[in-house]
């Protein structure tokens, strides 16, 4: 190689956050690569995958005969190991994309950029990439081959005939798609049981019908929500050919995770399904992204690049012209307020708001039924009228669904003479008693032991349950109605869905087939089915414990809670013709012992935008979001001393800098669990009016943090991160 036909590549890599080597490496190149291009280049003595973000012509230096590059000041630059050109590049809207979060969210380019590519394409060198590209596309053109030539049906020829309320939001959507402008994003508004789900078939049908290179992403927040959906999806465009659907989620075998990256990648695969890491899937042709369940916090990443996958695929939409559809009976304070309409002198939001308030079939929701629990005997379980009420429904052949949010036989084990309790000796919480596997386990470090036979402390053999989980609330249940008969004469049979009962291969498939085939009558569990399951049978949702979110030191958690029961009580009645066969009426039973508080009365009459009204005007007041923006750092060390420690000496250092006059930083305090896996966590809250004068401080922070990392005040520190747009605090 000599310095007339060298190039110099400028490739993000996932670098270690604490080697300071910046976003982009520069590597040598016997040709100038486009920017997108996959490449194998060297780091260390590592060979690692990278992402070419930008080339130029080598000036000056020195090329070597290894291929290596001398550039004018002396600096050595390896070369590039192999490029994968068997592939087309990623696109500049996906690299805009990524370089958006890593900038938003305060991370490194290289390491979003890596966390969204298939692990396996790490693997595969140029060759085995191009033989698995080769098999694919036989496979499209057999299957191709397979229909004989003959003219595709329409992909929507199964529709259904859209409701007078779907065929004004479809119209709503068609409109802003072709007013010649950017779409604004759109929120649907919609019921439980409105058809938001056919809205999102339609469009997308009608979104692909427009254009033949059109592409959509439709994203759940849950993988166990995927393949019901997925199979809907497959169902009605089954026309489009073999491999036009695929999924996208962390659930998938990494060749199948390959597979369908590659196909949105290449156009084939016309619309990608998947949860919040499918936001970052590469789709050249995206014309409309659908967000369902957009008030779900589980579209915000935990671990790692902690970005928001809703916040992202609005961002995405917009700069790539692509129509954005946010779904929810219970949407989040953000977007209710983002697309609230004009009134007076007050703006209209930045969203296009559409309502979808009726059932599909003329079904009346759920009557929503509050139980005061300081009325009723001590300790007890199911109240009387509630107990009656399932009674009866199982009696004439309807199902009933008892939700409670905590897995487990019970929160903790207790000595009833020395006040031990089974805490976990890795973090600072309660190991939860399962008595299936009569074992005490950490739900936050995994650690796990035998129950014992007697206390640890004291030796008294008396230890017992505290609180209930949805495994004692399935034994109690199943006590409760022993001598309660089938209209087959046959016993009550009661099936519990949660982490627990479906951690096996096909176990949750199984579980909801019982469900639907009417062999289950009393269906307990946590949130997992509280959301986005169609019961057909289930009559009356009762929540026998709902209170702990109501004085929750988190200001989200009534927005949670409220939107868990709405979401709850919309898995009843949802066949209204089925119900009117019976001569039934869906009810929602709430168990409390606050049922005159203002989130019950809401929750009573359906009543979401009268919840929002409320917090949103208390929100205002304290100036938190949506009307202030926040962050979070967070530091984990050896002890809580030091977290705290190197977190008060980063918001000292933090005066002077770029926006810190514009930003509220609170002293830093330990987390509402402080320590798991014996790692001491502590966090400092950032908050301010400004999104950009918060956004400029944690950028110009950033330095300053690694420095200080590096210095005394990084004594004993493990780990710190920044959280920008926190779910909880």
């Amino acid at each position: 190689m000599n310095t007339e036909e060298a190039w110099v590549l400028d490739v993000a890599v996932q670098t270690p956050a604490h080697a300071g080597l910046g976003d982009l490496l520069s590597y040598a190149h016997t040709a100038d690569l486009p920017a997108g291009t996959l490449v194998r280049v060297p780091l260390g003595r590592r060979e690692v995958l990278g992402v070419v973000w930008g080339s130029r012509a080598a000036e000056g230096g020195q090329a070597l005969l290894d291929g290596s590059l001398a550039d004018a000041d002396g600096v050595l630059l390896r070369p590039v190991s192999a490029a994968l050109d068997a592939l087309p590049p990623l696109d500049a809207h996906w690299r805009a994309l990524v370089a958006f979060a890593a900038r938003y969210y305060q991370r490194g380019l290289g390491e979003l950029a890596l966390a969204a590519l298939p692990p396996q394409l790490r693997e595969l060198d140029s060759t085995q990439l191009a033989r698995r590209l080769k098999r694919r596309d036989r496979k499209a053109q057999l299957a191709a081959a397979s229909e004989d030539g003959a003219a595709r049906a329409p992909a929507c020829e199964a529709a259904l005939a859209p409701s007078p309320e779907q065929s004004a939001v479809l119209a709503a959507l068609e409109a802003e798609r072709t007013q010649g402008q950017a779409p604004r994003p759109a929120l649907l508004f919609g019921s439980t049981g409105s058809g938001k789900t056919e809205v999102y078939l339609q469009a997308v049908a009608r979104c692909l019908a427009a254009d033949p290179a059109a592409q959509a992403l439709v994203m759940v927040p849950e993988i166990n929500l995927t393949p019901q959906l997925e199979a809907r999806f497959r169902t009605r465009f089954a026309a489009l050919g073999e491999g036009a659907v695929v999924a996208l989620h962390s659930g998938m075998t990494n060749p199948q995770r390959l597979q369908s990256w590659l196909a949105a990648l290449t156009g084939q695969a016309r619309i990608v399904l998947g949860t919040r890491m499918a936001v970052f899937a590469p789709l050249p042709g995206l014309r409309l992204i659908v967000v369902d369940e957009e008030h779900d916090p589980s579209y915000k990443q935990q671990e790692g690049a902690r970005y928001s996958a809703r916040d992202l695929a609005i961002w995405r939409g917009q700069r790539q012209g692509a129509q954005v559809l946010l779904g929810s009976a219970t949407p989040s304070l953000e977007s209710w307020h983002h697309s609230r309409p004009a009134e007076g002198e007050a703006p209209a939001g930045r969203y296009l708001r559409l309502h979808m308030p009726s059932r599909i079939g003329a079904g009346e929701l759920p009557r929503v039924r509050l139980v005061d629990m300081q009325q009723q005997p001590p300790k007890t379980l199911i109240s009387a009228g509630l107990l009656e009420a399932m009674t009866q429904r199982i009696a004439r052949g309807e199902q009933c669904m008892v939700f409670l949010n905590r897995r487990g036989y019970a929160p903790v084990l207790a000595c009833t003479d020395c006040d031990w309790k089974s805490e976990c000796p890795h973090c600072s919480a309660f190991r939860v008693f399962h008595k299936i596997d009569r074992t005490l386990r950490c739900h936050h470090c995994g650690f796990t032991e035998r129950v014992p036979r007697a206390c640890p402390t004291c030796g008294n053999p008396d230890i017992a349950p505290v609180g209930r989980g949805t495994e004692r609330l399935e034994e109690q249940l199943a006590a409760l109605f022993a001598d309660i008969r089938r209209p087959d004469g046959g016993a009550v049979r009661i099936a519990r869905i949660d982490a627990d009962s479906t951690r096996h291969e096909g176990a949750l498939e199984a579980q909801l087939a019982q469900v639907h085939s009417g062999e289950v009558d009393v269906l307990v569990g946590t949130q997992m089915i509280a959301k986005g399951h169609d019961f057909r049978r289930i009559t009356l949702v009762a929540a026998v414990n709902p209170d702990s979110a109501l004085f929750s030191s988190d200001f989200r958690a009534p927005e949670r809670l409220f939107g868990l029961l709405m979401q709850s009580a919309g898995r009843a009645g949802r066949d209204s013709a089925w119900l009117a066969a019976q001569g039934s009426r869906a009810e929602m039973w709430i168990q409390s012992f606050h049922p005159q508080h203002p989130l019950f009365e809401a929750l009573r009459g359906h009543d979401y935008p009268r919840f929002a009204a409320q917090q949103l005007k208390e929100r205002e007041a304290a100036a938190m979001p949506p009307f202030a923006f926040q962050a979070l750092v967070r530091a984990d060390a050896r002890t809580q001393e030091a977290a705290q420690a190197f977190l008060n000496a980063a918001g000292d250092a933090a005066e002077g800098l770029p926006g810190a006059d514009e930003v509220m930083r609170y002293p830093a305090v330990p987390l509402a669990v402080q320590r798991v896996a014996n790692v001491e966590r502590a966090q400092m809250l950032l908050e301010s009016g400004s999104r950009a004068a918060l956004q400029r401080l944690l950028a110009a922070w950033q330095p300053v943090l690694q420095e200080l990392r590096r210095g005394p005040a990084g004594q004993g520190l493990i780990r710190w991160l920044v959280d920008v747009d926190p779910q909880s605090i």
